[in-house]
């Protein structure tokens, strides 16, 4: 039955009894009674005198959970390539290294800056060249923080303050250059001036970023005007091309006419040698067989004669012979008579079975000397 229904000797849960008109229960009372059974539980006896006891416990309680709970949330990681940047009430006190730290909460805050990726900042549009054209132009910048401090505090906005910057410099690089430079065989020129003079107008203000490298993506012309710009490319192209060619043919054709006109001034200098050394050769012959010549003239000069019909006859086939006391001069036909000369051999004859083979000889039908006559070569005058 409830509660407040007849019979139920006005058992009320809020303890109110026997008056249905008292209001709520204390909450006091009830505070009170939990702070009796914590007391209980922490060793401590419940004292019922006491109204504040239950109080000064949870109070107690909260301070040290909340005091738990701040000093886990203190701890923090600070990766391999980042620095922490320490922020005390705002102010700037320090950097940290990699690793974990502890922070107090709510006092010091730490903010990571990665310093060893390499960050990518694009940049195009149309832009007035020096002869007043118009190209689009898509660059590039490629940057790294090297200073976490600076990065963070020398600027408002260090990346928005490098795009600003870079879209500068190529605006600037870009309204002094001419447009064929631009677009054709000026590009390295343009990237290298656009890097220094980003560098040059970042460095005031020391934002702690260094600049890796600057990237020329792309140059193009109006669309109104971008087929006739892509023929002179082409024959920009081809006119290098040329040249290149044409530079390798030059490469190749003077060291082989070089090499040529080395080895004909090498042969003319050997040839000079060998003329010079077989006339001193020769001279030194003849100086020594001057004494032998003033000792035995006769004998010398036959033996020079018979040196020389040696030498001339080794060289010819025929030999024409004059004959003492005649008119006519023997004509010897070397050549025939060796021609000849295997023809005049004959093979092995067969002979009965069972007896030897024997060779048939053979005379030489050639020209015999008549009897009783003598040449001036047989006798060794001149």
């Amino acid at each position: 039955m409830a509660w407040n229904e007849p019979g139920n000797n006005d058992k009320d849960p809020w303890k109110n009894k026997g008056g249905r008109d008292q209001g709520p229960p204390d909450l006091d009372e009830l505070l009170k009674d939990l702070g009796n059974k914590f007391g209980g539980i922490f060793g401590n006896k419940p004292n019922r005198n006491s109204k504040n006891s239950f109080s000064g416990i949870g109070l107690s309680i909260v301070l040290i959970l909340a005091a738990v709970v701040w000093g886990i949330s203190g701890f923090y990681t600070i990766k391999e390539s980042e620095r922490g940047v320490i922020l005390q009430f705002g102010e700037f006190t320090g950097v940290v290294e990699p690793g974990i730290h502890w922070q107090p909460t709510f006092i010091q805050r730490v903010i990571p800056v990665n310093v060893q990726t390499t960050n990518n900042l694009p940049s195009r549009g149309d832009m007035l060249t020096e002869d007043e054209n118009v190209v689009m132009v898509e660059m590039q910048v490629q940057y790294r923080i090297i200073d976490a401090r600076n990065y963070l505090f020398n600027v408002t906005n260090a990346n928005e303050s490098l795009a600003h910057a870079f879209d500068s410099a190529i605006r600037y690089v870009i309204g002094h250059t001419k447009m064929d430079e631009v677009l054709t065989s000026g590009r390295e020129q343009v990237r290298q001036s656009v890097w220094s003079e980003l560098e040059k107008i970042i460095e005031p203000y020391n934002m702690g970023i260094m600049i890796s490298d600057v990237n020329f993506k792309d140059a193009r012309p109006p669309e109104q005007v971008k087929d006739a710009f892509d023929d002179a490319i082409a024959a920009r192209e081809d006119e290098e091309r040329f040249g290149l060619e044409a530079e390798k043919y030059a490469l190749s054709v003077e060291p082989e006419a070089r090499g040529r006109a080395i080895r004909m001034e090498q042969d003319a200098l050997a040839y000079k040698q060998q003329i010079v050394l077989a006339a001193q050769g020769e001279i030194a012959k003849f100086e020594k067989l001057l004494p032998e010549y003033q000792a035995a003239p006769k004998v010398t000069r036959d033996r020079l004669y018979i040196a020389t019909m040696e030498q001339v006859y080794s060289k010819t086939s025929k030999v024409m012979v004059d004959v003492e006391g005649g008119n006519n001069m023997m004509y010897l036909p070397l050549d025939k008579i060796m021609q000849q000369q295997p023809q005049l051999t004959l093979p092995y004859s067969q002979g009965l079975s069972g007896s030897a083979q024997t060779p048939v000889q053979s005379t030489n039908t050639g020209p015999n000397k008549p009897p009783g006559r003598s040449d001036r070569f047989s006798r060794g005058d001149n």
